[in-house]
């Protein structure tokens, strides 16, 4: 493994899982509105595409309805864990 690599994989393990970044899959905890009107169930899985200042907000897009987002906060969702390849 390059040394870069291994320094970027040790960060990775370093950072605490309660920190969500851009691209982390999550899920909505509560019903709630799309920046254009359109709800969202809760339960429903959607990825971070902007984070706001050190985690007050996250913008959040659904593939439905297509290209939908949603500015929430952090106790509105939560990080979905895949498993390990």
């Amino acid at each position: 493994m390059g040394r870069s690599v291994a320094l970027a994989y040790r960060f990775q393990q370093d950072v605490p899982q309660s920190s969500l970044r851009d691209l982390d899959d999550v899920v909505l905890l509560a019903d709630t509105v799309s920046d254009d009107g359109e709800l969202i169930p809760s339960g429903r899985e959607g990825t971070i595409v902007s984070v706001h200042g050190e985690g007050e907000s996250y913008v959040v897009e659904f593939a439905e309805p297509p290209g939908a987002l949603v500015s929430v906060f952090p106790h509105e969702i939560r990080r979905v864990e895949h498993p390990a390849l």
